[in-house]
């Protein structure tokens, strides 16, 4: 396992494969780490298939150090992401990712789009119901604890246990916020998820689609996903008029199904990532 310092911030990273192959950076879900189950294996699938990949721990993901800078939390992501591939020296890579991973890789390209030879995402956030329930997901909790308990009680919270435990310095970064500036940053971060009937995609301009001239894939998403809704994928797709419009390798019900198994030892959401390598990897090296 490997740490950069990028922008202050402690962000660790997995290079899997040669080193002179095509490179590829993978971006997670949620608030999930790279080592989640599926992660990690679409990884070292698209490696074992020719390609150079990078995995990585977002900012308050897994062992990276939290960050309550940046105008939005994905924007904040896909920055350092950006600057993390500069870091490595990468000069061209194909972004890829699933879910929140499809919005921050959106958002690094429109970025960046000289650094970015393809673009893949899947399972892209959207709809009213969808961004309503982001915001309340990611920061409700955490606004609730800091007006009840202040610092401590953030601290606290199940959802930063994990990045506590792994990265012990997350502590310290979350009790030296000021709990009246930190409700605010909360309030301010939520408001990338206002619905709006002008971008499929939150945090995207209308003006970013047309910086995305690189080849783009993007996998339609199945009818019954309230999260990542059909008409989000469509959307998106009439945004970027040139991108592929497929089916992914799984079946039409995939979500619904690995949330009711997420719980269990082994399993997680992501765990039919996997299955995308052999198309991912062909669609790069076209």
């Amino acid at each position: 396992m490997a740490r950069a310092t990028i922008n202050g911030l402690e962000i660790e990273y997995e290079l899997l494969g040669d080193p002179s192959s095509p490179a590829v950076a993978l971006t997670p879900g949620g608030r999930f780490a790279k080592d989640y189950v599926g992660v990690t294996e679409l990884g070292q699938a698209l490696a074992d298939r020719g390609l150079r990949v990078l995995v990585w721990d977002r900012p308050g993901c897994g062992g990276s150090d939290i960050s309550y800078e940046g105008l939005s939390e994905s924007h904040m992501h896909a920055q350092t992401l950006i600057d993390l591939i500069r870091h490595l020296g990468i000069e061209k890579v194909a972004i890829i990712g699933g879910s929140a991973g499809s919005r921050i890789s959106l958002l690094a390209a429109s970025m960046a789009p000289e650094l970015v030879s393809h673009l893949v995402l899947w399972w892209i956030s959207g709809g009213p119901i969808s961004v309503a329930m982001l915001a309340y997901h990611y920061y409700s909790d955490q606004a609730l604890a800091a007006l009840r308990g202040g610092m401590e009680a953030v601290a606290a919270l199940p959802s930063w246990a994990d990045q506590m435990a792994r990265n012990p310095r997350n502590r310290d970064i979350i009790l030296s916020q000021e709990p009246t500036a930190f409700v605010q940053k909360m309030q301010d971060w939520a408001k990338l998820f206002a619905w709006t009937e002008d971008s499929p995609v939150p945090g995207m301009a209308t003006a970013d689609f047309a910086k995305l001239t690189m080849p783009v894939r993007i996998y339609r998403s199945g009818s019954k996903d309230i999260h990542h809704t059909r008409r989000t994928s469509e959307w998106l797709h009439e945004c970027i008029p040139h991108s592929e419009f497929v089916d992914p390798p799984w079946q039409e019900d995939e979500w619904n199904s690995v949330s009711d198994v997420m719980m269990v030892p082994g399993r997680g959401l992501f765990e039919s990532w996997p299955m995308l390598a052999p198309e991912i990897a062909e669609f790069i090296r076209k």
